[in-house]
C-alpha cells in the first residue's frame, strides 16, 4: 500500500491531491510546489537543539526524534513536502556494516569492501532491521495529513563508493579501479546494493511514504558510457522494483548535467537537476514524459533577498513550459544558511506561481 492510495487501492489519501504529487504526476498545480534537500538539518536552530549530544546515526534510529526533525521545516517554512530524516548509510548500518558518521567527515567504513569475499557481509535487509523507520513514518503520516512525506535511499553507485573507498572521496580511485578492473565483481556488488536499497524503499512506501527519491550523490564522477554500462542496470533494478507501488520515483545526482537523459532512462518519474544546467535545457536533455525538480544554487541563499528572487525568477521562467516542475535547490541546504531566507523563498515561489 502506498500513501497515495487507501488499503483497498482505489481511494486516494489526503496527500494525493497535494501540489507536490500533482507536479510529480505532471498534472496542473495551484502553484509550483517547493521543498529543499536537507531542509531538516543544521540550518535550523531547533534541529541543533534537539540533536545536541546525540550522534547522527543514533538520531536516525529514534522514531520520536526522527519525526520531530522531519516536521521542523514543514512547520517553519511551509514547504509542500516533508522528507524523512535519515542518512543514506542507515540500511548498511542496519545489516551490520561497521560504519559511523564522523562530524566534519561523513560516513566512514571500518573495513572497506574490495574483494569477492567481502560481498558476504552484505546480507539481506529485512523490515525488522529498520523497525524504527516504520514506527517513525507512522507518527509522521498521522501528523502531516495532506502534506506528502518523501522517503529516500542512496543509489547503488554512491553506496558502493562509500563502501569501497571507506568514506567520502574526491577522485573515487578505488571505486573506479574496481569498476574497470573487475567488472563482474563490480556488477555483483551493485546488484546486491540494489536489493538492499529496494528493500529499504519498500519499507518506507509500505509505512506511508508518498514518493521516494534515489540519491546518487557521487555519480557525476562518471562518463555517460560508464554510467550506462556499469551503473544504470542497478539503478533501473531499484526503480523497476518499486514501479507498481503507486508512488512517484525521483532520481537525483550532483554534477550530472551530462547524465540527465540517462537518469530518466533508468526509470525515474521525476529527474532532479543541479544548478549547472538551466531547467529548459535540462528538459531537452531528459526528453518528454518526465517531471523535473530543481534547481537554485544553494549558495544563492547567502545573497540579499532581491538577488535570490531574481535568480528564482530565472529558474521559474526557464521551467514555465515544463510538464511538471518541483522547485528545489540544486543540492542540499548549506549548514550556515539563514533559515528565514528559506521561508521567504517558499513564500515567494508560491506567490509568484499562483494559478
Amino acid at each position: 500500500m502506498s500513501a497515495n492510495q487507501s488499503p483497498a487501492g482505489n481511494q486516494p489519501t489526503a496527500a494525493y491531491d497535494s501540489a507536490f504529487l500533482k507536479a510529480c504526476r505532471r498534472e496542473p498545480v495551484p502553484h509550483t510546489p517547493v521543498w529543499f534537500m536537507r531542509q531538516a538539518g543544521r540550518s535550523l536552530p531547533e534541529y541543533l537543539k534537539v540533536r545536541e549530544g546525540i550522534p547522527m546515526l543514533e538520531s536516525c534510529m529514534r522514531p520520536d526524534l526522527v519525526a520531530e526533525i522531519t516536521l521542523q521545516p514543514v512547520r517553519r517554512h511551509g514547504v509542500d513536502a516533508a522528507i524523512y530524516f535519515s542518512d543514506i548509510v542507515v540500511p548498511l548500518k542496519a545489516i551490520g556494516i561497521d560504519l559511523d558518521i564522523k562530524p566534519g567527515v561523513g560516513p566512514v567504513v571500518e573495513q572497506p569492501i574490495r574483494s569477492r569475499a567481502d560481498l558476504a557481509r552484505l546480507r539481506d535487509l529485512t523490515p525488522d532491521d529498520v523497525s524504527y523507520v516504520t514506527e517513525a513514518m507512522g507518527i509522521l503520516t498521522g501528523e502531516l495529513g495532506a502534506t506528502p512525506l518523501i522517503g529516500f535511499a542512496g543509489a547503488p553507485f554512491t553506496l558502493a563508493s562509500y563502501l569501497v573507498e571507506g568514506g567520502p572521496s574526491r577522485n573515487h580511485e578505488h571505486t573506479k579501479a574496481l569498476m574497470y578492473g573487475d567488472p563482474q565483481l563490480w556488477a555483483d556488488l551493485l546488484d546486491r546494493l540494489a536489493e538492499i536499497t529496494t528493500a529499504f524503499l519498500k519499507v518506507q512506501i509500505e509505512a506511508g511514504a508518498s514518493a521516494v527519491q534515489l540519491f546518487d550523490s557521487w555519480v557525476g564522477a562518471l562518463s555517460p558510457a560508464d554510467y550506462r554500462r556499469s551503473v544504470m542496470p542497478a539503478s533501473r533494478k531499484v526503480f523497476d522494483a518499486v514501479e507498481g507501488l503507486g508512488v512517484p520515483r525521483i532520481h537525483f545526482g550532483v554534477g550530472t548535467g551530462e547524465l540527465l537523459g540517462l537518469l530518466g532512462e533508468a526509470g525515474a518519474d521525476v529527474v532532479g537537476v543541479d544548478w549547472r544546467v538551466p531547467m529548459d535545457e535540462a528538459a531537452r536533455r531528459v526528453g518528454p514524459g518526465k517531471a523535473l525538480q530543481g534547481n537554485l544554487d544553494p549558495a544563492v541563499l547567502f545573497a540579499p533577498t532581491p538577488a535570490v528572487e531574481a535568480k528564482t525568477d530565472e529558474i521559474l521562467d526557464a521551467a514555465a513550459g515544463l510538464e511538471g516542475h518541483v522547485f528545489n535547490l540544486g543540492h542540499g541546504v548549506l549548514p550556515t544558511t539563514d533559515a528565514d531566507a528559506l521561508t521567504r523563498l517558499v513564500e515567494y515561489v508560491h506567490t509568484r506561481t499562483a494559478r
